[in-house]
């Protein structure tokens, strides 16, 4: 069986053929490297050199790709996560043997759990020393790809410069197939220094499969669909990468039906539509309202911990499940399981559902959403409120967001009026300064965010440097409570005191002064000001928020 959009012309031009023959000198392993990946489209790498990928690196010099480097692997992985999620594009990743491919697992885990198309290529030690002997060659494991096997989407091996192109190839489509996800390729040191007598690597071609529904079951969700009473719509982060916003805002107005987005979906739907319940998913208004449906239609979401009130939420009514990723498929609730990318089951239930109309839909979401409002109010909670607001205010419309884990990512998540970028799919500290570079690396034009606590920023202090070698538009605000103050809230609630999380921690003005970042220190009353004017002004910034908040309390204990 063949597929037209597969069909490719293998006959070569003359010019192909010429250059075949007689292939440039000088060149080595590694610009079999760099020549497939800007054959595959690829135009910006991230990374970091070291002794073992160096093979790689010099190729660079001779390539037209655009190098951006790190001052630490985890921090280069984030920033091509980001790079993934706002382009759509894989993100190459550069990474050398051992302790600097190690170093990546955080953020490839970040990106296995948001689905971002990184492509981590990392040298290996020389192929006399593959094996699991102990050779003593530096940087040396016993079996380097099996630290990954749990983390990305799939692994490709490389031991000779004839399989660079194919290998590398299987990769980029692995990680643009739905859903994304990290892929990991490892090339030994000896194979990439080795002079190159293969011709010079051409356009490549790697078409992603797309995940189609099964015609039977999409004909049977739209039938639940049609007949429901009370039908409510999760929308996931699945939604926002298959870029299915439109799809799924049809489908909910010609059903009448309510929409949710999980912390992962934001951006999925209009914040302010009639029939936007928004993202207060941490309170139980929400819960008992998506437990009342009658059937419940989950477009990439896998229900988990967040997006469940802490596994709290127990339907009552049919659930339709349309999820890319098999592992999450019925993986918490008994459903009507479609695997699919979610743009195109979306579309499929627009062609095959029927019209209802429920003028009172409207009046039941905005019942939720007063009463969640009204808990909220209750809890004393003005400054934290206030704040997000400013942080909102202050930023342009078309500005991307990362956010890292800190209180007021927590209220972000629920309170943000619109798309935002976290870590909260594997919840490690110091994503969003990274991340925010790899976005204006993305988009230079236009300005960025990056939200932190003060012990989060620890994490990620040293991209200063990088922010001010490349000239990134990105702004940092630091909110500085003196500590971790997720667990300080999480340890008081469950112990009644707090061990390990007071930090000492540096003037944050004077040191992004001293790698030449501009930065100030500003109050809750001067926020929006400040920080739009450090959006506004070209290059990297640092804004500084003294403040202890707090979370609102929760409501699945």
């Amino acid at each position: 069986m063949t597929h037209d959009h597969h069909e490719v012309e293998l006959r070569p031009t003359p010019r192909q053929t010429a250059a075949a023959l007689n292939p440039p000198p000088g060149r080595i392993g590694g610009d079999l490297v760099v020549e497939t990946l800007a054959g595959l489209g690829a135009t910006t790498v991230f990374g970091l050199p070291g002794q073992h990928a160096l093979g790689i690196f010099d190729a660079l010099r001779r390539s037209d790709l655009t190098y951006v480097g790190l001052r630490v692997e985890n921090n280069a992985g984030f920033a091509a996560d980001a790079y993934g999620r706002i382009t759509g594009e894989a993100a190459p990743l550069l990474l050398s043997t051992g302790p600097g491919a190690l170093t990546s697992l955080a953020a490839l885990q970040e990106a296995a759990a948001a689905s971002s198309p990184v492509v981590a290529i990392s040298s290996q030690v020389p192929r006399k020393g593959l094996g699991g002997g102990r050779h003593g060659h530096l940087h040396e494991l016993r079996d380097q790809q099996a630290s990954f096997r749990d983390i990305v989407k799939s692994v490709h091996t490389v031991r000779s410069q004839s399989a660079i192109p194919s290998a590398i190839a299987a990769a980029w489509e692995s990680a643009l197939t739905a859903p994304h996800g990290p892929v990991w390729v490892e090339i030994p040191e000896d194979v990439l220094l080795a002079e190159a007598a293969l011709p010079v690597v051409t356009a490549m071609d790697a078409f992603p499969e797309d995940v189609l529904p099964r015609p039977e079951l999409t004909a049977v969700a739209a039938d639940l669909l049609s007949r429901a009473a009370r039908p409510v719509i999760i929308a996931g982060g699945g939604v926002v990468r298959s870029d299915a916003s439109g799809k799924l805002r049809a489908l909910a107005e010609r059903l009448d039906a309510p929409v949710v987005t999980t912390f992962g979906g934001k951006g999925a739907f209009p914040w302010e539509h009639p029939l936007s319940l928004q993202s207060w998913l941490e309170d139980r208004h929400t819960t008992d309202f998506l437990e009342d449906a009658d059937v419940l239609l989950v477009v990439g979401s896998g229900l988990g911990e967040l997006s469940s009130n802490y596994h709290t939420f127990a339907p009552r009514g049919r659930i339709i499940q349309i999820e890319a990723d098999l592992g999450k498929l019925e993986s918490n609730h008994p459903a009507l399981g479609i695997h699919a990318d979610a743009r195109i089951a979306l579309q499929a239930l627009l062609e095959t559902v029927d019209a209802r109309t429920d003028p009172g839909a409207p009046e039941r979401v905005r019942t939720v959403l007063d009463r969640v409002r009204a808990r909220i109010d209750a809890q004393g909670l003005g400054e934290e409120q206030e704040i997000l607001a400013a942080v909102r205010a202050a930023l342009p419309s078309s500005a991307p967001s990362f956010w890292d884990m800190t209180i007021l990512t927590y209220w972000a998540w629920s309170a943000w009026p619109g798309a935002m970028h976290s870590a909260q799919g594997a919840g490690g500290l110091g994503y969003a300064f990274p991340s925010a570079l790899g976005a204006a690396v993305a988009d230079p034009a236009t300005p960025v965010l990056a939200v932190s606590g003060d012990g989060g920023a620890m994490y990620s202090i040293a991209e200063l440097a990088t922010a001010r070698q490349y000239d990134l538009p990105v702004t940092w605000l630091i909110v500085d409570d003196g500590g971790y103050g997720v667990l300080r809230e999480y340890q008081r609630d469950t112990f009644g005191a707090t061990t390990a999380t007071e930090l000492a921690r540096p003037d944050f003005v004077a040191l992004a002064e001293s790698f030449g970042v501009p930065a100030l220190r500003t109050g809750a009353e001067a926020l929006t000001a400040d920080l739009s004017k450090a959006l506004a002004t070209p290059g990297p910034s640092v804004v500084v928020l003294p403040a202890v908040l707090r979370m609102f309390a929760p409501t699945h204990r």
